[in-house]
């Protein structure tokens, strides 16, 4: 298969997204795409989501979703990458495609010196037992959407307003923790160049 088209499209609206991807996966003119933004604050609810776990929201949106998973939170300086895939003609399972998703990541923070982990049953990827990328999908009539959160330059400080992923006290960390001098822009550019060799 091709290489999806990947696009860039900077600060967007989460809800606007939202509701454009679950359109484009239905459209009769479907094609694969991968969308690389980031959003302004908002906390985002999956399928599996106690809203419990959002211990004090201090004003930013809480948004219910369709996507698997418990509750996290976006905002500007978070990579945010959206898969809009064909996953029955790739012949990906669930699985396989958050494998790859999580290797994909893996591979993003090598680029930057940043060795990583996984957790098992804990969707995502951790650097020092600190989680650093999330994976949150939907699969619906064999097309993918939803996508990966990989923290960059932002403010971690709304993590402490939820359980992020529903794990009372799990603690977060980003790249500019590792490298001061990183920017949004230049992990933009290593994940164009990582996904082109993984969907190549």
């Amino acid at each position: 298969m091709t290489t999806p088209q990947i696009s860039q499209f900077g600060l967007v609206d989460y809800q606007t997204t939202y509701q454009r991807m679950a359109r484009e996966i239905k459209s009769p003119s479907f094609q694969e795409e991968i969308w690389l933004l980031n959003h302004p604050a908002v906390f985002t609810l999956g399928t599996a989501a106690d809203e419990s776990h959002v211990i004090n929201p201090h004003n930013i949106p809480v948004i219910k979703t369709d996507r698997g998973g418990e509750v996290t939170y976006h905002g500007p300086g978070q990579l945010v990458a959206y898969f809009l895939l064909d996953v029955r003609e790739r012949k990906l399972g669930p699985k396989a495609l958050v494998k790859k998703l999580e290797d994909l990541i893996s591979s993003i923070l090598l680029e930057k010196d940043i060795e990583s982990h996984f957790v098992e049953g804990s969707p995502g990827v951790y650097v020092e037992d600190k989680k650093i990328g999330s994976i949150g999908l939907r699969i619906s009539s064999g097309k993918s959407y939803h996508g990966i959160s990989l923290n960059v330059d932002m403010d971690l400080s709304p993590f402490n307003f939820i359980n992020p992923c529903g794990y009372e006290g799990l603690e977060v960390t980003q790249i500019k923790e590792f490298d001061s001098e990183t920017t949004l822009e230049e992990v933009e550019s290593i994940t164009i160049k990582e996904l082109m060799r993984v969907f190549q």
